[in-house]
């Protein structure tokens, strides 16, 4: 970068810690028992435009509860990473990503790990491909990442940088190696996937009806059961139990930084009153036996919306038969007051 370039990204971090001493989120309180050995969050779709904004304010605020969340566990006081699944700028832009390096500076601890992918949506709108290099230059990371904390594996995969597709040959390669080399690591370990689209007919968001799911990736990632995957683009709701979703291999929605919308009778990206003021993430953790607590957060109400926990990655509660089964409506004998 050049000296123009750091001087102006040495401005936005001189403000970006003037803006984040406004930021005073407390923490849901925690009733459940659950001892982690690591804890992470998961969201996307920032639409981050420049310092100061409401959506920077939000990822300021996300990873502070995050902070406040580890810091009240007794047993275990670290938030160990901060991953968005795509869309974290609205458009791509040089001043885009250098706010979100400036707002990550006051508060992102030393010792967690901040991950994003790069989307073909928002993240590439105003340059193309070349916001890739631009979020590689400025953040200082590659966009299609293996990382291994705490002994557990972290894929994400961003926008590919040669084709229209959302992702190309290449990266359904490299995401096939990489899975591989997580799975001989630990066969027992859950692995952590991150891309922006969901992955088709998975999650809330993600059928034909709704609009917003993707067939690519689905034949590499349906091979590795232990795989959970996170991804966004609908804004769909968090707490919908259809936003968590068991089948060859788990995968979640992250619902959205920046608004929620949904489909209402066959009604697509229904916005509801006030739907700009909904701001979601997960809370995930998993305990030495390898079970995972999942615990969707309102930002904005500063609470727990629901809480899942597998039992092992492998496990399979959540399908969508026994969704369904679930959701039956009571039955009542006949004569019943």
């Amino acid at each position: 970068m050049n000296n123009i370039g750091s001087f102006f990204l040495s401005l936005l971090v001189s403000y970006g810690k003037f803006i984040s001493l406004l930021v005073h989120p407390k923490a849901p309180a925690d009733t459940g028992e659950f001892t982690p050995v690591i804890r992470f969050l998961a969201t996307s779709d920032g639409h981050i435009t420049t310092i100061g904004d409401v959506q920077t304010t939000r990822l300021e605020k996300m990873i502070k509860m995050g902070n406040r969340i580890a810091r009240n566990d007794k047993e275990y006081s670290r938030l160990d990473a901060v991953i968005v699944a795509g869309d974290i700028t609205d458009m791509g832009t040089k001043i885009a990503y250098g706010s979100i390096k400036a707002a990550l500076a006051p508060v992102l601890k030393k010792d967690t790990e901040f991950l994003a992918t790069v989307s073909t949506s928002h993240d590439d709108r105003n340059l193309g491909k070349a916001s890739l290099e631009l979020y590689r230059n400025i953040m200082g990371q590659e966009t299609d990442f293996h990382r291994v904390i705490n002994g557990f594996h972290f894929v994400g995969v961003s926008a590919s940088e040669t084709l229209k597709e959302n992702y190309d040959d290449k990266q359904k390669n490299w995401l096939r190696e990489q899975l591989d080399a997580a799975v001989a690591d630990d066969p027992s370990k859950p692995v952590f996937v991150f891309q922006h689209e969901h992955i088709k007919d998975t999650v809330y968001g993600s059928y034909e009806s709704e609009g917003w799911g993707m067939p690519d990736l689905a034949d590499v990632i349906k091979k590795y059961p232990q795989v959970v995957d996170f991804s966004g683009h609908s804004h769909y709701p968090i707490n919908d139990a259809r936003s968590i979703w068991q089948g060859e291999y788990t995968a979640l929605g992250t619902g959205g930084l920046y608004y929620t919308e949904l489909t209402v009778d066959d009604m697509k990206t229904f916005h509801p009153f006030d739907y700009r003021f909904v701001s979601t993430f997960w809370v995930v953790e998993v305990d030495a036996d390898n079970r995972i607590r999942l615990r969707a957060v309102d930002l904005g109400a500063e609470q727990y919306l629901c809480e899942y926990i597998l039992e092992s990655p492998f496990a399979r509660e959540y399908t969508p038969e026994k969704q369904t089964e679930r959701s039956k409506p009571p039955a009542f004998n006949d004569g019943a007051q």
